[in-house]
């Protein structure tokens, strides 16, 4: 039986790995192990981030509908609560960009939802 070093295939992996790290500081780009470690944190570190990323423009859409209610005179969650019962579907990412591009626009729809939560 033939023995076989792997040698072409090993530096291909070996080049990946380099590839990915390039721009690391230090031995993090020049040496594979430090550069597989470097590598293995940066992916699970944007994985993370990928989720995160989520939740940080939801919470930065409340935050800006929520000053938008309030020149208005209405709360966040009474805006929310009179709207659904308005059966006015917008998303809050939509009513962001309401909020921050046409604030007459934004006002008509928390006027919308005062009448409907009156009535209720």
């Amino acid at each position: 039986m033939p023995r076989v070093k792997r040698g072409p295939r090993r530096a291909r992996r070996r080049k990946k790995i380099l590839q990915q790290a390039k721009g690391y500081y230090l031995t993090k780009s020049k040496l594979h192990r430090q550069a597989r470690q470097a590598v293995r944190r940066a992916m699970e570190q944007a994985f993370t981030g990928r989720r995160l990323k989520k939740r940080d423009f939801r919470s930065l859409w409340i935050v800006r509908i929520n000053a938008a209610c309030r020149e208005n005179g209405l709360s966040y969650s009474r805006l929310i609560s009179g709207l659904r019962q308005a059966g006015i579907e917008l998303d809050r990412k939509i009513l962001a960009d309401i909020a921050v591009r046409d604030p007459k626009g934004f006002a008509a729809l928390t006027a919308a939802a005062k009448e409907t939560s009156k009535a209720a």
